[in-house]
């Protein structure tokens, strides 16, 4: 591997974040008054404290839904080069399934799925 031509991409990968983070500092339009610190929902104005407690299913179910859905990000690359690869591949594939299942299965009996 190349140890030049990766440090120059990540060098400027990061320089180039860096001046677009410091160009906007120093373009963006600003306006400075109390209205803007304020919570808004939906046009709105909130009661109260705007600081609330969720029920933790709502965290689960995102936990859930992120790992199904960096499964199917690590899937879709193996579906477009499944006809080259031989049975190891499948089979690896397969591992991955497995553990995810049995992550499902885990997280159903445990009761992680049902809505309370």
């Amino acid at each position: 591997m190349n140890f030049t031509l990766f440090a120059t991409v990540l060098l400027t990968g990061i320089l180039f974040v860096a001046l677009v983070v410091v160009l906007a500092q120093l373009l963006a339009p600003r306006s400075f008054n109390k209205q803007k610190l304020e919570a808004y929902e939906c046009g709105i104005p909130t009661r109260g404290s705007s600081w609330a407690q969720f029920h933790v299913g709502y965290y689960l179910f995102a936990i859930l839904f992120l790992m199904f859905d960096v499964e199917t990000m690590f899937l879709f690359p193996w579906a477009t080069i499944a006809a080259d690869l031989q049975t190891g591949g499948l089979i690896a594939v397969l591992f991955f399934l497995v553990i995810l299942i049995l992550g499902l299965a885990y997280a159903w009996r445990k009761g992680a799925l049902t809505w309370k």
